[in-house]
């Protein structure tokens, strides 16, 4: 039997194991690795953030095994601008745990649509959660998936 996602909100002591969390995962993705180790500062996780309450933790068996962060938007609606599994963990409903609990947050704020710029390697995840493809957008390291995914 599967350990039950718990997903809650992150707390500022744990900045600095999410940030690790999230160097762990993508470096474990090959198109990503070169760039970020040439620009470490492209990883960082902002105290704000967390204590804005965007932050959220899944912690399996009362480990943490990912974490996902939103943020407003000027049009009312929010930004997935966060989402991150151990990699180890990956593919055990975690990201989508993550991705539930952001759209079901983000919709009780107003929000009639969560938004993602997407890796092109995640298309598939995205859209199995519910995403769809608007276009593409140049970002640091490539190019970007402008996702949307409608809430009500």
């Amino acid at each position: 039997m599967q350990n039950e996602v718990i997903v809650r909100p992150a707390v500022v002591s744990e900045q600095k194991q999410l940030e690790a969390l999230q160097w762990r995962a993508s470096l474990n993705n090959p198109g990503d690795r070169d760039a970020l180790l040439a620009h470490p500062d492209a990883i960082e996780l902002p105290l704000e953030q967390i204590k804005d309450g965007g932050v959220f933790v899944a912690e399996v068996a009362g480990s943490v095994m990912g974490f996902a962060a939103i943020l407003p938007r000027e049009d009312g609606d929010f930004d997935l601008d966060a989402l991150f599994v151990e990699p180890s963990s990956w593919r055990q409903g975690i990201g989508r745990a993550l991705v539930e609990h952001c759209a079901a947050a983000a919709s009780a704020a107003g929000a009639g649509s969560l938004h993602v710029v997407g890796n092109p390697h995640a298309e598939g995840f995205y859209s199995a959660c519910g995403f769809d493809v608007l276009g593409t957008k140049q970002m640091r390291f490539g190019i970007g998936l402008l996702m949307k995914r409608t809430l009500r």
